[in-house]
C-alpha cells in the first residue's frame, strides 16, 4: 500500500465517542507509516495530547460564520494536496463533500456515527445525507444507522456503503481477572456518557427509585461524563436529591483513566434513547464486563440476553433489568462477561478494522490519482 497523506476531519477533539474513534484510527494510520493530520473547527482538546504524543498535527479553523467556515475549510482541504480525507459526523462530512465539488483528486470517506431518529424529520439532516453521493465511501458503525441513511438516500450504491464496527485496541482494553465482582457486597454499575438529554440520566434515576429498599442497598452507580450546554445535568442532580439517592449515585467528569474505572466496575450501562454503536459497549465487552443497555442500534446483535436489554423510554423496564442485574451472583457475572469478551475479539479487532479503513482510503483503488 502506498504511503498516504491523510487528513482526518471532525468538529472538535472533545471527549465524545466519534472523536475517540477517529483519534484512535489516526494514531494507527500513523503507526502504519502514513502522513496524518487533523482539521477541526471547535476548540475542545480532550484528545489533543494523544495526537501530539504521536506527532500528528492539528489544524484549527475557528470561524463563527457557518458559510465562512465552509469556505475556509474548503480552501484548506483543496490546497492540502491530500491523497485521502476521512471525516466523521454529519456537519464535517458535509463540509468535506462540498470541498470536493465540482471535482477533486483525493479519496473521500465519510463516517456516519448516529442513529438519531430525527434524521427522518429534519430537512437539514436529510439534506446532509444526499451529499453522500459525492463521497467515495460512506461508512457507518452500525447496520441500523446504515439502513436509515440508505432509506433517506436510496440512490446510494450498496457498493459504496460499508459497515465497520468500532475499533478496540486489546492492548489497552483488555480483560483483567484481578477485579473481584461485588466488592463490599454491592453491584458497581458504571456509565460513561456526556450529560445530555439523549443519554437518559433521568430515566435511570427514576428506574432506581422504583427498586426495593433492599435492592437499592446493593447497588452503586458511577457516571463519568462532562456537562453539555443544557440543563440535563442539573435536572439529574435535582432528581437524585429529590429521591434521596445520593448514596447510590456519584457523578464525575470525563476522565482519561476510564479504562481503570471500567475495570473496577461489575457492569457497564447504556441508557440512551438512540446511538450509533456506542464505544462504551464495545469497550465494556472487551473488558469482559456485563452490559445492560437500551435496545437500540446494533446492541441486540451484541447482547443476546433479553434480561439485559430494555426500552429506554420505559422506566419500569429499566428497573426490571436493574433488579435482574443486582440478583446475579459472582459466577454469573463472570460467565456473562467472558461471553462478551469472546465476542469482542471477533467484532472489534483493531488490526482488522484499521485494515478495512485503509483499504477504502487506499490511493490504488482511486482512478483520479494525484
Amino acid at each position: 500500500m502506498n504511503k498516504l497523506k491523510l487528513l482526518c476531519v471532525i468538529d472538535s477533539l472533545g471527549s465524545g465517542g466519534a472523536q475517540r474513534q477517529l483519534v484512535s484510527l489516526s494514531i494507527e494510520f500513523k503507526k502504519a507509516g502514513h502522513d496524518v493530520s487533523f482539521l477541526v473547527y471547535h476548540t475542545e482538546n480532550f484528545f489533543k495530547n494523544l495526537l501530539e504524543d504521536d506527532q500528528i498535527q492539528v489544524h484549527e479553523i475557528i470561524e463563527p460564520s457557518y458559510i465562512k467556515r465552509i469556505l475556509k475549510m474548503r480552501r484548506f482541504i483543496r490546497e492540502g494536496n491530500y491523497h485521502a480525507v476521512l471525516s466523521f459526523l454529519e456537519a464535517a462530512n458535509f463540509i468535506c463533500e462540498v470541498a470536493g465539488m465540482p471535482s477533486r483528486k483525493w479519496k473521500l470517506v465519510v463516517g456516519e456515527r448516529s442513529s438519531n431518529p430525527n434524521i427522518f424529520k429534519s430537512f437539514k439532516l436529510r439534506f446532509y445525507r444526499w451529499f453522500h453521493l459525492f463521497a467515495d465511501f460512506v461508512v457507518s458503525n452500525s447496520n441500523e444507522n446504515m439502513r436509515m441513511v440508505k432509506k433517506i438516500n436510496p440512490l446510494l450504491l450498496s457498493g459504496k456503503c460499508k459497515v465497520i464496527y468500532n475499533m478496540v485496541d486489546s492492548r489497552l482494553w483488555d480483560f483483567s481477572d484481578n477485579c473481584e465482582p461485588l466488592k463490599n457486597g454491592k453491584l458497581n454499575l458504571l456509565v460513561a456518557a456526556s450529560h445530555q438529554y439523549l443519554k437518559n440520566a433521568n430515566g435511570l434515576i427514576e428506574a432506581v427509585y422504583r427498586l426495593s429498599e433492599e435492592e437499592k442497598a446493593r447497588i452503586k452507580i458511577e457516571w463519568y461524563g462532562d456537562e453539555q450546554p443544557n440543563n440535563s445535568f442539573k435536572e439529574a442532580m435535582d432528581l437524585v436529591q429529590q429521591y434521596r439517592l445520593e448514596k447510590i449515585f456519584s457523578f464525575f467528569a470525563a476522565t482519561k483513566d476510564i479504562i481503570q474505572k471500567m475495570q473496577e466496575a461489575d457492569a457497564i450501562g447504556l441508557f440512551s434513547f438512540y446511538e450509533g454503536l456506542p464505544n462504551v459497549i464495545c469497550e465494556g465487552m472487551s473488558l469482559g464486563k456485563v452490559i445492560i443497555s437500551s435496545n437500540i442500534s446494533d446492541v441486540p446483535l451484541l447482547i443476546n440476553n433479553p434480561n439485559l436489554l430494555f426500552n429506554p423510554v420505559d422506566t419500569a423496564q429499566i428497573s426490571k433489568v436493574l433488579s435482574y442485574l443486582i440478583s446475579l451472583k459472582n459466577d454469573e457475572l463472570i460467565e456473562i462477561g467472558e461471553k462478551n469478551l469472546s465476542l469482542s475479539k471477533t467484532l472489534f479487532q483493531k488490526d482488522l478494522i484499521v485494515k478495512e479503513y485503509l483499504e477504502l482510503l487506499n490511493l490504488n483503488s482511486f482512478t483520479n490519482h494525484l
